[in-house]
């Protein structure tokens, strides 16, 4: 099985595009981590090409609000359809458990003992000054974060909180998620 954990970083904010909609941004960044080769891999813009060939190969994409953003935001991009690849979206899925939304750096501090690196906003602000390497760096700490919450949760069947003063946790059902629908493994997204 063929599992990438991704992330994407912009160079635009919705507030520069006027509109609440992740299509409506520019790609900046994205890195993802190939459990099968255990690299992580770094794309900007213009690279897509090679991360396409990548998701070709892909039973399972994992992210953190991945569903919402990351994946509409790279179909845009993209010349074909990512309906093949199963979507883990681990905000989501604490979403389904807990009826709202937790921030990555809060899960990963409670769970993980460690925090990100920086914000989306410093992200953008690197683009503008030209500051790739930065970008790079930051996206991959992500998907770094979000790999290892994804195996926590998969060894625990939890993840953690800090909700005010207390850590709590996060019952998930992972029992299905590493689990792929026959027709889930025909890689055949591009357009013939």
């Amino acid at each position: 099985m063929n599992k990438i954990v991704l992330d994407i970083e912009t160079r635009n904010t919705f507030r520069d595009v006027g509109a609440n909609d992740p299509t409506k941004l520019d790609i900046s960044v994205v890195v993802a981590y190939d459990y099968a080769t255990d690299r992580y891999h770094h794309f900007l813009q213009e690279d897509l090409p090679a991360l396409w060939k990548m998701l070709e190969q892909t039973d399972i994409l994992i992210g953190y609000n991945s569903d919402y953003f990351d994946i509409p935001l790279l179909a845009k991009y993209h010349p074909g359809s990512f309906a093949h690849i199963k979507s883990i979206d681990l905000l989501q899925e604490i979403h389904k458990t807990l009826n709202r939304r937790v921030r990555l750096d809060d899960v990963a501090h409670a769970t993980l003992g460690t925090h990100k690196s920086g914000h989306g906003l410093d992200a953008i602000e690197w683009w503008k000054n030209g500051e790739i390497e930065k970008i790079k760096k930051y996206c991959e700490d992500d998907v770094r974060i979000t790999k290892e919450l994804y195996e926590y949760a998969l060894r625990n069947g939890h993840l953690k909180y800090k909700d005010l003063l207390d850590i709590k946790e996060i019952t998930l059902d992972t029992g299905a998620w590493e689990t792929i629908a026959p027709s889930s493994a025909i890689h055949c997204a591009l357009p013939f």
